[in-house]
């Protein structure tokens, strides 16, 4: 038995990007200009859901769609250079090509804004696909042929094995292992400098080479 050349699919907030400081910058200066209250400390203790989620929790739903497109508008300017890159996450993406695999994001951030981040922290994916949540990642996880999708969030779960993908977890965002385990996750890792690792091993158990699990 062989182990092909992996297709991994990786989540972009708090999976490979420290999105907190950005996302909580961009928050305060939409609540300065619609003047209205936005506790943006809490707001960054629960990313992964897409923005208008977030937004209905603080606007009319008759606003929300508005609030969305002058939020994004102003992403680019505050959100971008204060966002680091997670630990790990250069070299988690650097080991699926180092086992001659691709690797691509999927998330639910606005795309555009994913690409910008992507290109300012020097993280190269072979694909990007955004606008996607939960169940709905599912879509490009299939179109990619993606055998393992790695996030931080149980609605990550939820779309690797909606896609019929191996769902690898990582405790680094609003959800704890406990929670990831009971979503379903197959694997959970303390963050993403144990992905290399995980990947050797997995890849010598599916040619039969390690051991059994």
């Amino acid at each position: 038995m062989t182990s092909l050349p992996p297709t991994v699919g990786f989540d972009l907030d708090m999976t490979l990007i420290d999105s907190r400081p950005g996302i909580r910058a961009c928050y305060r200066e939409l609540s300065a200009r619609t003047g209205t209250y936005i506790d943006a400390d809490l707001v960054v203790t629960r990313l992964g859901p897409p923005l208008t989620e977030e937004l209905a929790n603080w606007f009319p739903a008759e606003e929300v769609e508005a609030v969305a497109a002058v939020y994004r508008e102003m992403y680019p300017s505050h959100a971008i250079v204060p966002t680091p890159a997670m630990s790990g996450a250069r070299e988690a993406l650097a080991a699926v090509r180092a086992a001659g695999g691709r690797a691509i994001v999927v998330t639910a951030k606005y795309e555009p804004s994913a690409r910008l981040h992507l290109d300012h922290l020097g993280i190269e994916a072979d694909a990007l696909v955004g606008d996607l949540w939960a169940e709905g990642k599912a879509e490009a996880l299939r179109a990619h042929g993606a055998d393992v999708y790695v996030g931080d969030h149980t609605g990550d779960v939820r779309g690797a094995r909606t896609a019929g993908a191996l769902s690898v977890a990582v405790a680094t965002g609003p959800c704890d292992e406990r929670e990831l385990r009971a979503a379903g996750a197959d694997v959970v890792l303390a963050d993403l400098t144990e992905f290399p690792a995980w990947l050797a091993g997995h890849r010598e158990r599916a040619s039969g080479v390690g051991p059994g699990v």
